[in-house]
């Protein structure tokens, strides 16, 4: 294991608790990741019919720290005073099992490989057998946690009354592909990568600042860098200081065989797997009231590609959130961009 204390102390995550999987099972070659733990939070109180529990899920790099913060409160849609507000964090997460708190012999490098698939069947067992959830009122995610939101909404369609996919395809794309392929190739070209075997993240620092750098190209739009909004909205005094002072920052602390671990998982989501390759067929299994929720800006998950997605689902919705901050408009750097999610929640949830 690796002591990374920035996945477990209390100012940077939060408080969460850890639900013990047991012996899980994996999807890939059907490795059994031993020990298996699930980080959780919870907010609001589970009503007496249970029908008014929402599953929260997390994207790459982030947890349920950042949802805790930007999403939920009393003056947001998820507003723990109506709903019993489940965020879980996805295995690899840091918090949850993970290359950095698993025990040898699956610890650093050795870590198995995780799909989308185990996170959302580790989610299940949480909800069905610590809560006894059957239904779930609505689950929402943004990025990475958006393809565990189709992949409920495909794998367990009675289970789930209302989906909102944020930021999500339900299918990888080429693009995609290739873009995550540049952030694997730039961390393990570090000079300390040393097989993913290194002492501490830090010594990986170089790698990490290389990858930080090609996810401040197309995690935020032209318009972005065009605008100069990295002053106006964030506050920073050049590009130079936006990518030192927000890009590599955010990625300093965090250990590069997690998010390796959670690139590997993001490069194979795809709900089609369960129909044979056939992604209509596959989202024709939806039953949820789905409201598909693309960001304008966005160069990871462009909205194009979202409406593909909405064309192919039942009962499904599509509307566009309006932010010149991309993909990283999910963070709620911009005052605009939470007013229209939680408007678009609170519709939903209406329904």
């Amino acid at each position: 294991m690796t002591d990374n204390t920035f996945y477990t102390d209390e100012s940077m995550q939060g408080q969460y608790k850890l639900f013990d999987l047991g012996d899980f099972v994996l999807e890939e070659d059907h490795e059994t990741l031993r020990g298996a733990k699930l980080a959780y939070r919870t907010f609001g109180h589970l009503n007496q019919a249970k029908d008014n529990a929402v599953l929260v899920t997390t994207w790459f790099s982030g947890t349920g720290k950042i949802m805790e913060d930007v999403y939920i409160g009393a003056n947001h849609a998820l507003d723990p005073a109506t709903y019993f507000i489940i965020v879980v964090d996805q295995i690899g997460s840091g918090t949850s099992s993970s290359p950095n708190n698993t025990p040898v012999p699956q610890s650093h490098a050795r870590f198995p490989k995780v799909r989308i698939g185990d996170d959302v069947r580790a989610q299940h067992k949480l909800v069905t057998e610590l809560f006894g959830i059957d239904s779930l009122a609505l689950v929402v995610g943004g990025s990475m946690g958006g393809q565990q939101v189709y992949e409920w909404a495909v794998r367990y369609p009675s289970a789930v009354r209302r989906a909102a996919p944020i930021a999500a395809t339900a299918r990888i794309s080429h693009h995609q592909v290739i873009f995550t392929q540049s952030l694997q190739e730039a961390l393990t070209s570090d000079p300390n990568w040393n097989d993913g075997w290194y002492k501490a993240g830090t010594d990986v620092r170089t790698g990490m600042g290389r990858m930080a750098k090609i996810v401040a190209n197309l995690g935020w739009s032209a318009e972005f860098y065009q605008e100069e909004r990295w002053r106006t909205v964030l506050g920073m005094s050049s590009p130079t200081d936006f990518i030192n002072g927000v890009m590599k920052a955010y990625f300093d602390p965090m250990d590069p065989n997690t998010l390796l671990a959670q690139i590997w998982k993001w490069q194979r989501a795809d709900v089609s797997r369960h129909t044979g390759g056939d992604i209509a067929a596959a989202l024709g299994r939806i039953e949820a009231d789905t409201l598909v929720l693309p960001i304008s800006h966005d160069l990871f998950f462009p909205p194009h590609e979202h409406s593909a997605d909405h064309a192919l689902i039942p009962n499904s919705e599509l509307r566009v959130i309006e932010s010149k901050e991309g993909h990283f408009a999910l963070n709620g750097f911009e005052p605009n961009y939470m007013g229209q999610v939680d408007g678009h929640l609170r519709d939903l949830l209406a329904r």
